[in-house]
């Protein structure tokens, strides 16, 4: 099953780092988080990306075009470096290809710009690339079959921590409660969709706005609560948080570490 990356946007929120890479190559750990995100979907068997490149293109172009898995893997080296022996789990089979779908476009249109990329497919996943989960993707995927349906998303408690504040039209307040035991739920930026998603989608629209909107009135959207880890990196603070995982060897995203290993990629460039 095809996945598809959104990696273009400016990462307005962590300039820091924005300004001189895109968001998905901000690197946690030794990794670009997006690298992270496409191991996860690899895990499961989910090997084919379609990266919908736009802020400094290039920058994703000559990481995959310049791709050194011995960079990334415990390996010896003799003969000068004319000879790299891996440590490592064999190789897994990645395949690239790389759509620069423009500066300013935003999800939906940069999904839009790739629909001839999965016009084939029945199903295809899609992701942010700046979120990490432990979700059990079988399971959303099953789910998602199962009901028919043309869209899903991941649907995850709001990560901040605060009090709810439940106020009657005089003012008076019934309760607070804190906002994890709140019936709150937003978007984590995990999808699965059907081929169909485009007949519901027009040019120029944000991908969970009006598209959306048309799927929730033909009750063609569903979403995948999911209680257990997630995290995305929208700030600098988000980013320490994920590398202090890293450095304690807590990465819940990491299904099956036996699994983590170099990569062989096979690049598609337009």
């Amino acid at each position: 099953m095809k996945t598809v990356l959104f990696c273009g946007g400016l990462g307005t929120r962590i300039r820091e780092y924005s300004e001189s890479i895109p968001k998905p190559m901000i690197p946690i750990g030794n990794h670009p988080i997006m690298w992270h995100v496409m191991q996860y979907y690899s895990q499961y068997g989910h090997q084919d990306f379609v990266l919908c490149l736009g802020y400094k293109a290039n920058t994703v172009k000559d990481f995959f075009l310049n791709y050194r898995p011995q960079a990334m893997a415990d390996c010896v080296v003799s003969g000068f470096g004319s000879k790299v022996e891996f440590l490592s789990e064999p190789e897994a089979d990645w395949r690239v290809t790389m759509i620069d779908t423009g500066i300013w476009r935003n999800i939906g249109e940069r999904l839009w710009a790739v629909r001839d990329q999965v016009r084939n497919e029945e199903m295809f996943l899609a992701n942010y690339s700046d979120g990490l989960t432990d979700v059990n993707l079988d399971d959303m995927i099953a789910h998602f079959k199962a009901s028919g349906k043309v869209a899903c998303f991941l649907a995850i408690r709001p990560p901040l921590t605060y009090h709810l504040a439940d106020i009657a039209p005089d003012g008076k307040v019934r309760e607070f409660r804190s906002s994890d035991r709140s019936e709150m739920w937003i978007n984590g930026g995990y999808f699965i969709f059907r081929k169909e998603i485009f007949d519901y989608m027009r040019e120029g629209e944000e991908l969970v706005l009006e598209p959306f909107k048309r799927l929730i009135e033909a009750d063609q959207l569903i979403a995948y609560k999911h209680e257990g880890f997630w995290r995305s990196m929208d700030t600098l603070r988000d980013r320490q948080i994920l590398e202090d995982m890293i450095e304690k060897g807590s990465m819940p995203w990491r299904i099956n570490d036996g699994a983590v290993g170099r990569h062989n990629v096979a690049v598609a460039a337009e």
